[in-house]
This record gives structure tokens, C-alpha cells and sequence, in this order.
């Protein structure tokens, strides 16, 4: 399954000084991953992706967001720098499950 979207970037609020940034994939896609991947998740629920950013690919895990419900994915602080991207920008995204 491929996922193109648009998020804004933002940081996780239990822990804002260690930089944990997110963009939160849409919720029907989530929908959608949460039933082809039912019963093979990994530790806490994540499921493993290839996640792209401009031409910035990168393999990592999306997690299951209770509040949002919706996955949210993990981008990490080389990508933000390759693009110059902070909290608060919007940016465009694809993910792409690995393995199913």
C-alpha cells in the first residue's frame, strides 16, 4: 500500500525537548493500514514503512495515535535539515508499507 499526503509537522508534547517530530498520516489510509496489517504489528503497534520526503527516502516505522486516530510517522532530524523543515510546516509526504 502507497500513501501520498500533506501534514504539518509537530512535536511530541510529553517529550518537546528531545525533538521528537511527527507528521500524522490521514485517517482513512490509517484505516486502511490498521486492516492489512491486523495481527502482524510490531512493539507498540508499529507498522514498518519506506517513507519519502522530497528525494530524502528513508525506512523507519509509523505508530498508532490513539488521540488522532491515525498512524503518525517519525521524521527524523537529518530529513528536517536536508529540507529545511520545522514544527509548523507543512509538507508533503509518501509512505509506503514494507512487507505487505
Amino acid at each position: 500500500m502507497h500513501v501520498d499526503f500533506e501534514s504539518e509537522l509537530w512535536v511530541w508534547a510529553a517529550r518537546p525537548d528531545e525533538g521528537w517530530t511527527f507528521v500524522t498520516l490521514p485517517v482513512d489510509a490509517s484505516d486502511v493500514i490498521r486492516d492489512l496489517t491486523a495481527g502482524e504489528r510490531r512493539g507498540f503497534g508499529s507498522v514498518r514503512v519506506e517513507a519519502r520526503i522530497g528525494a530524502t527516502v528513508w525506512r523507519t516505522s509509523i505508530f498508532p495515535d490513539s488521540k488522532a486516530g491515525a498512524y503518525v510517522l517519525p521524521v527524523k532530524k537529518a530529513v528536517r535539515k536536508a529540507h529545511s523543515l520545522e514544527p509548523g510546516d507543512k509538507v508533503t509526504v509518501a509512505v509506503e508499507l514494507v512487507g505487505y
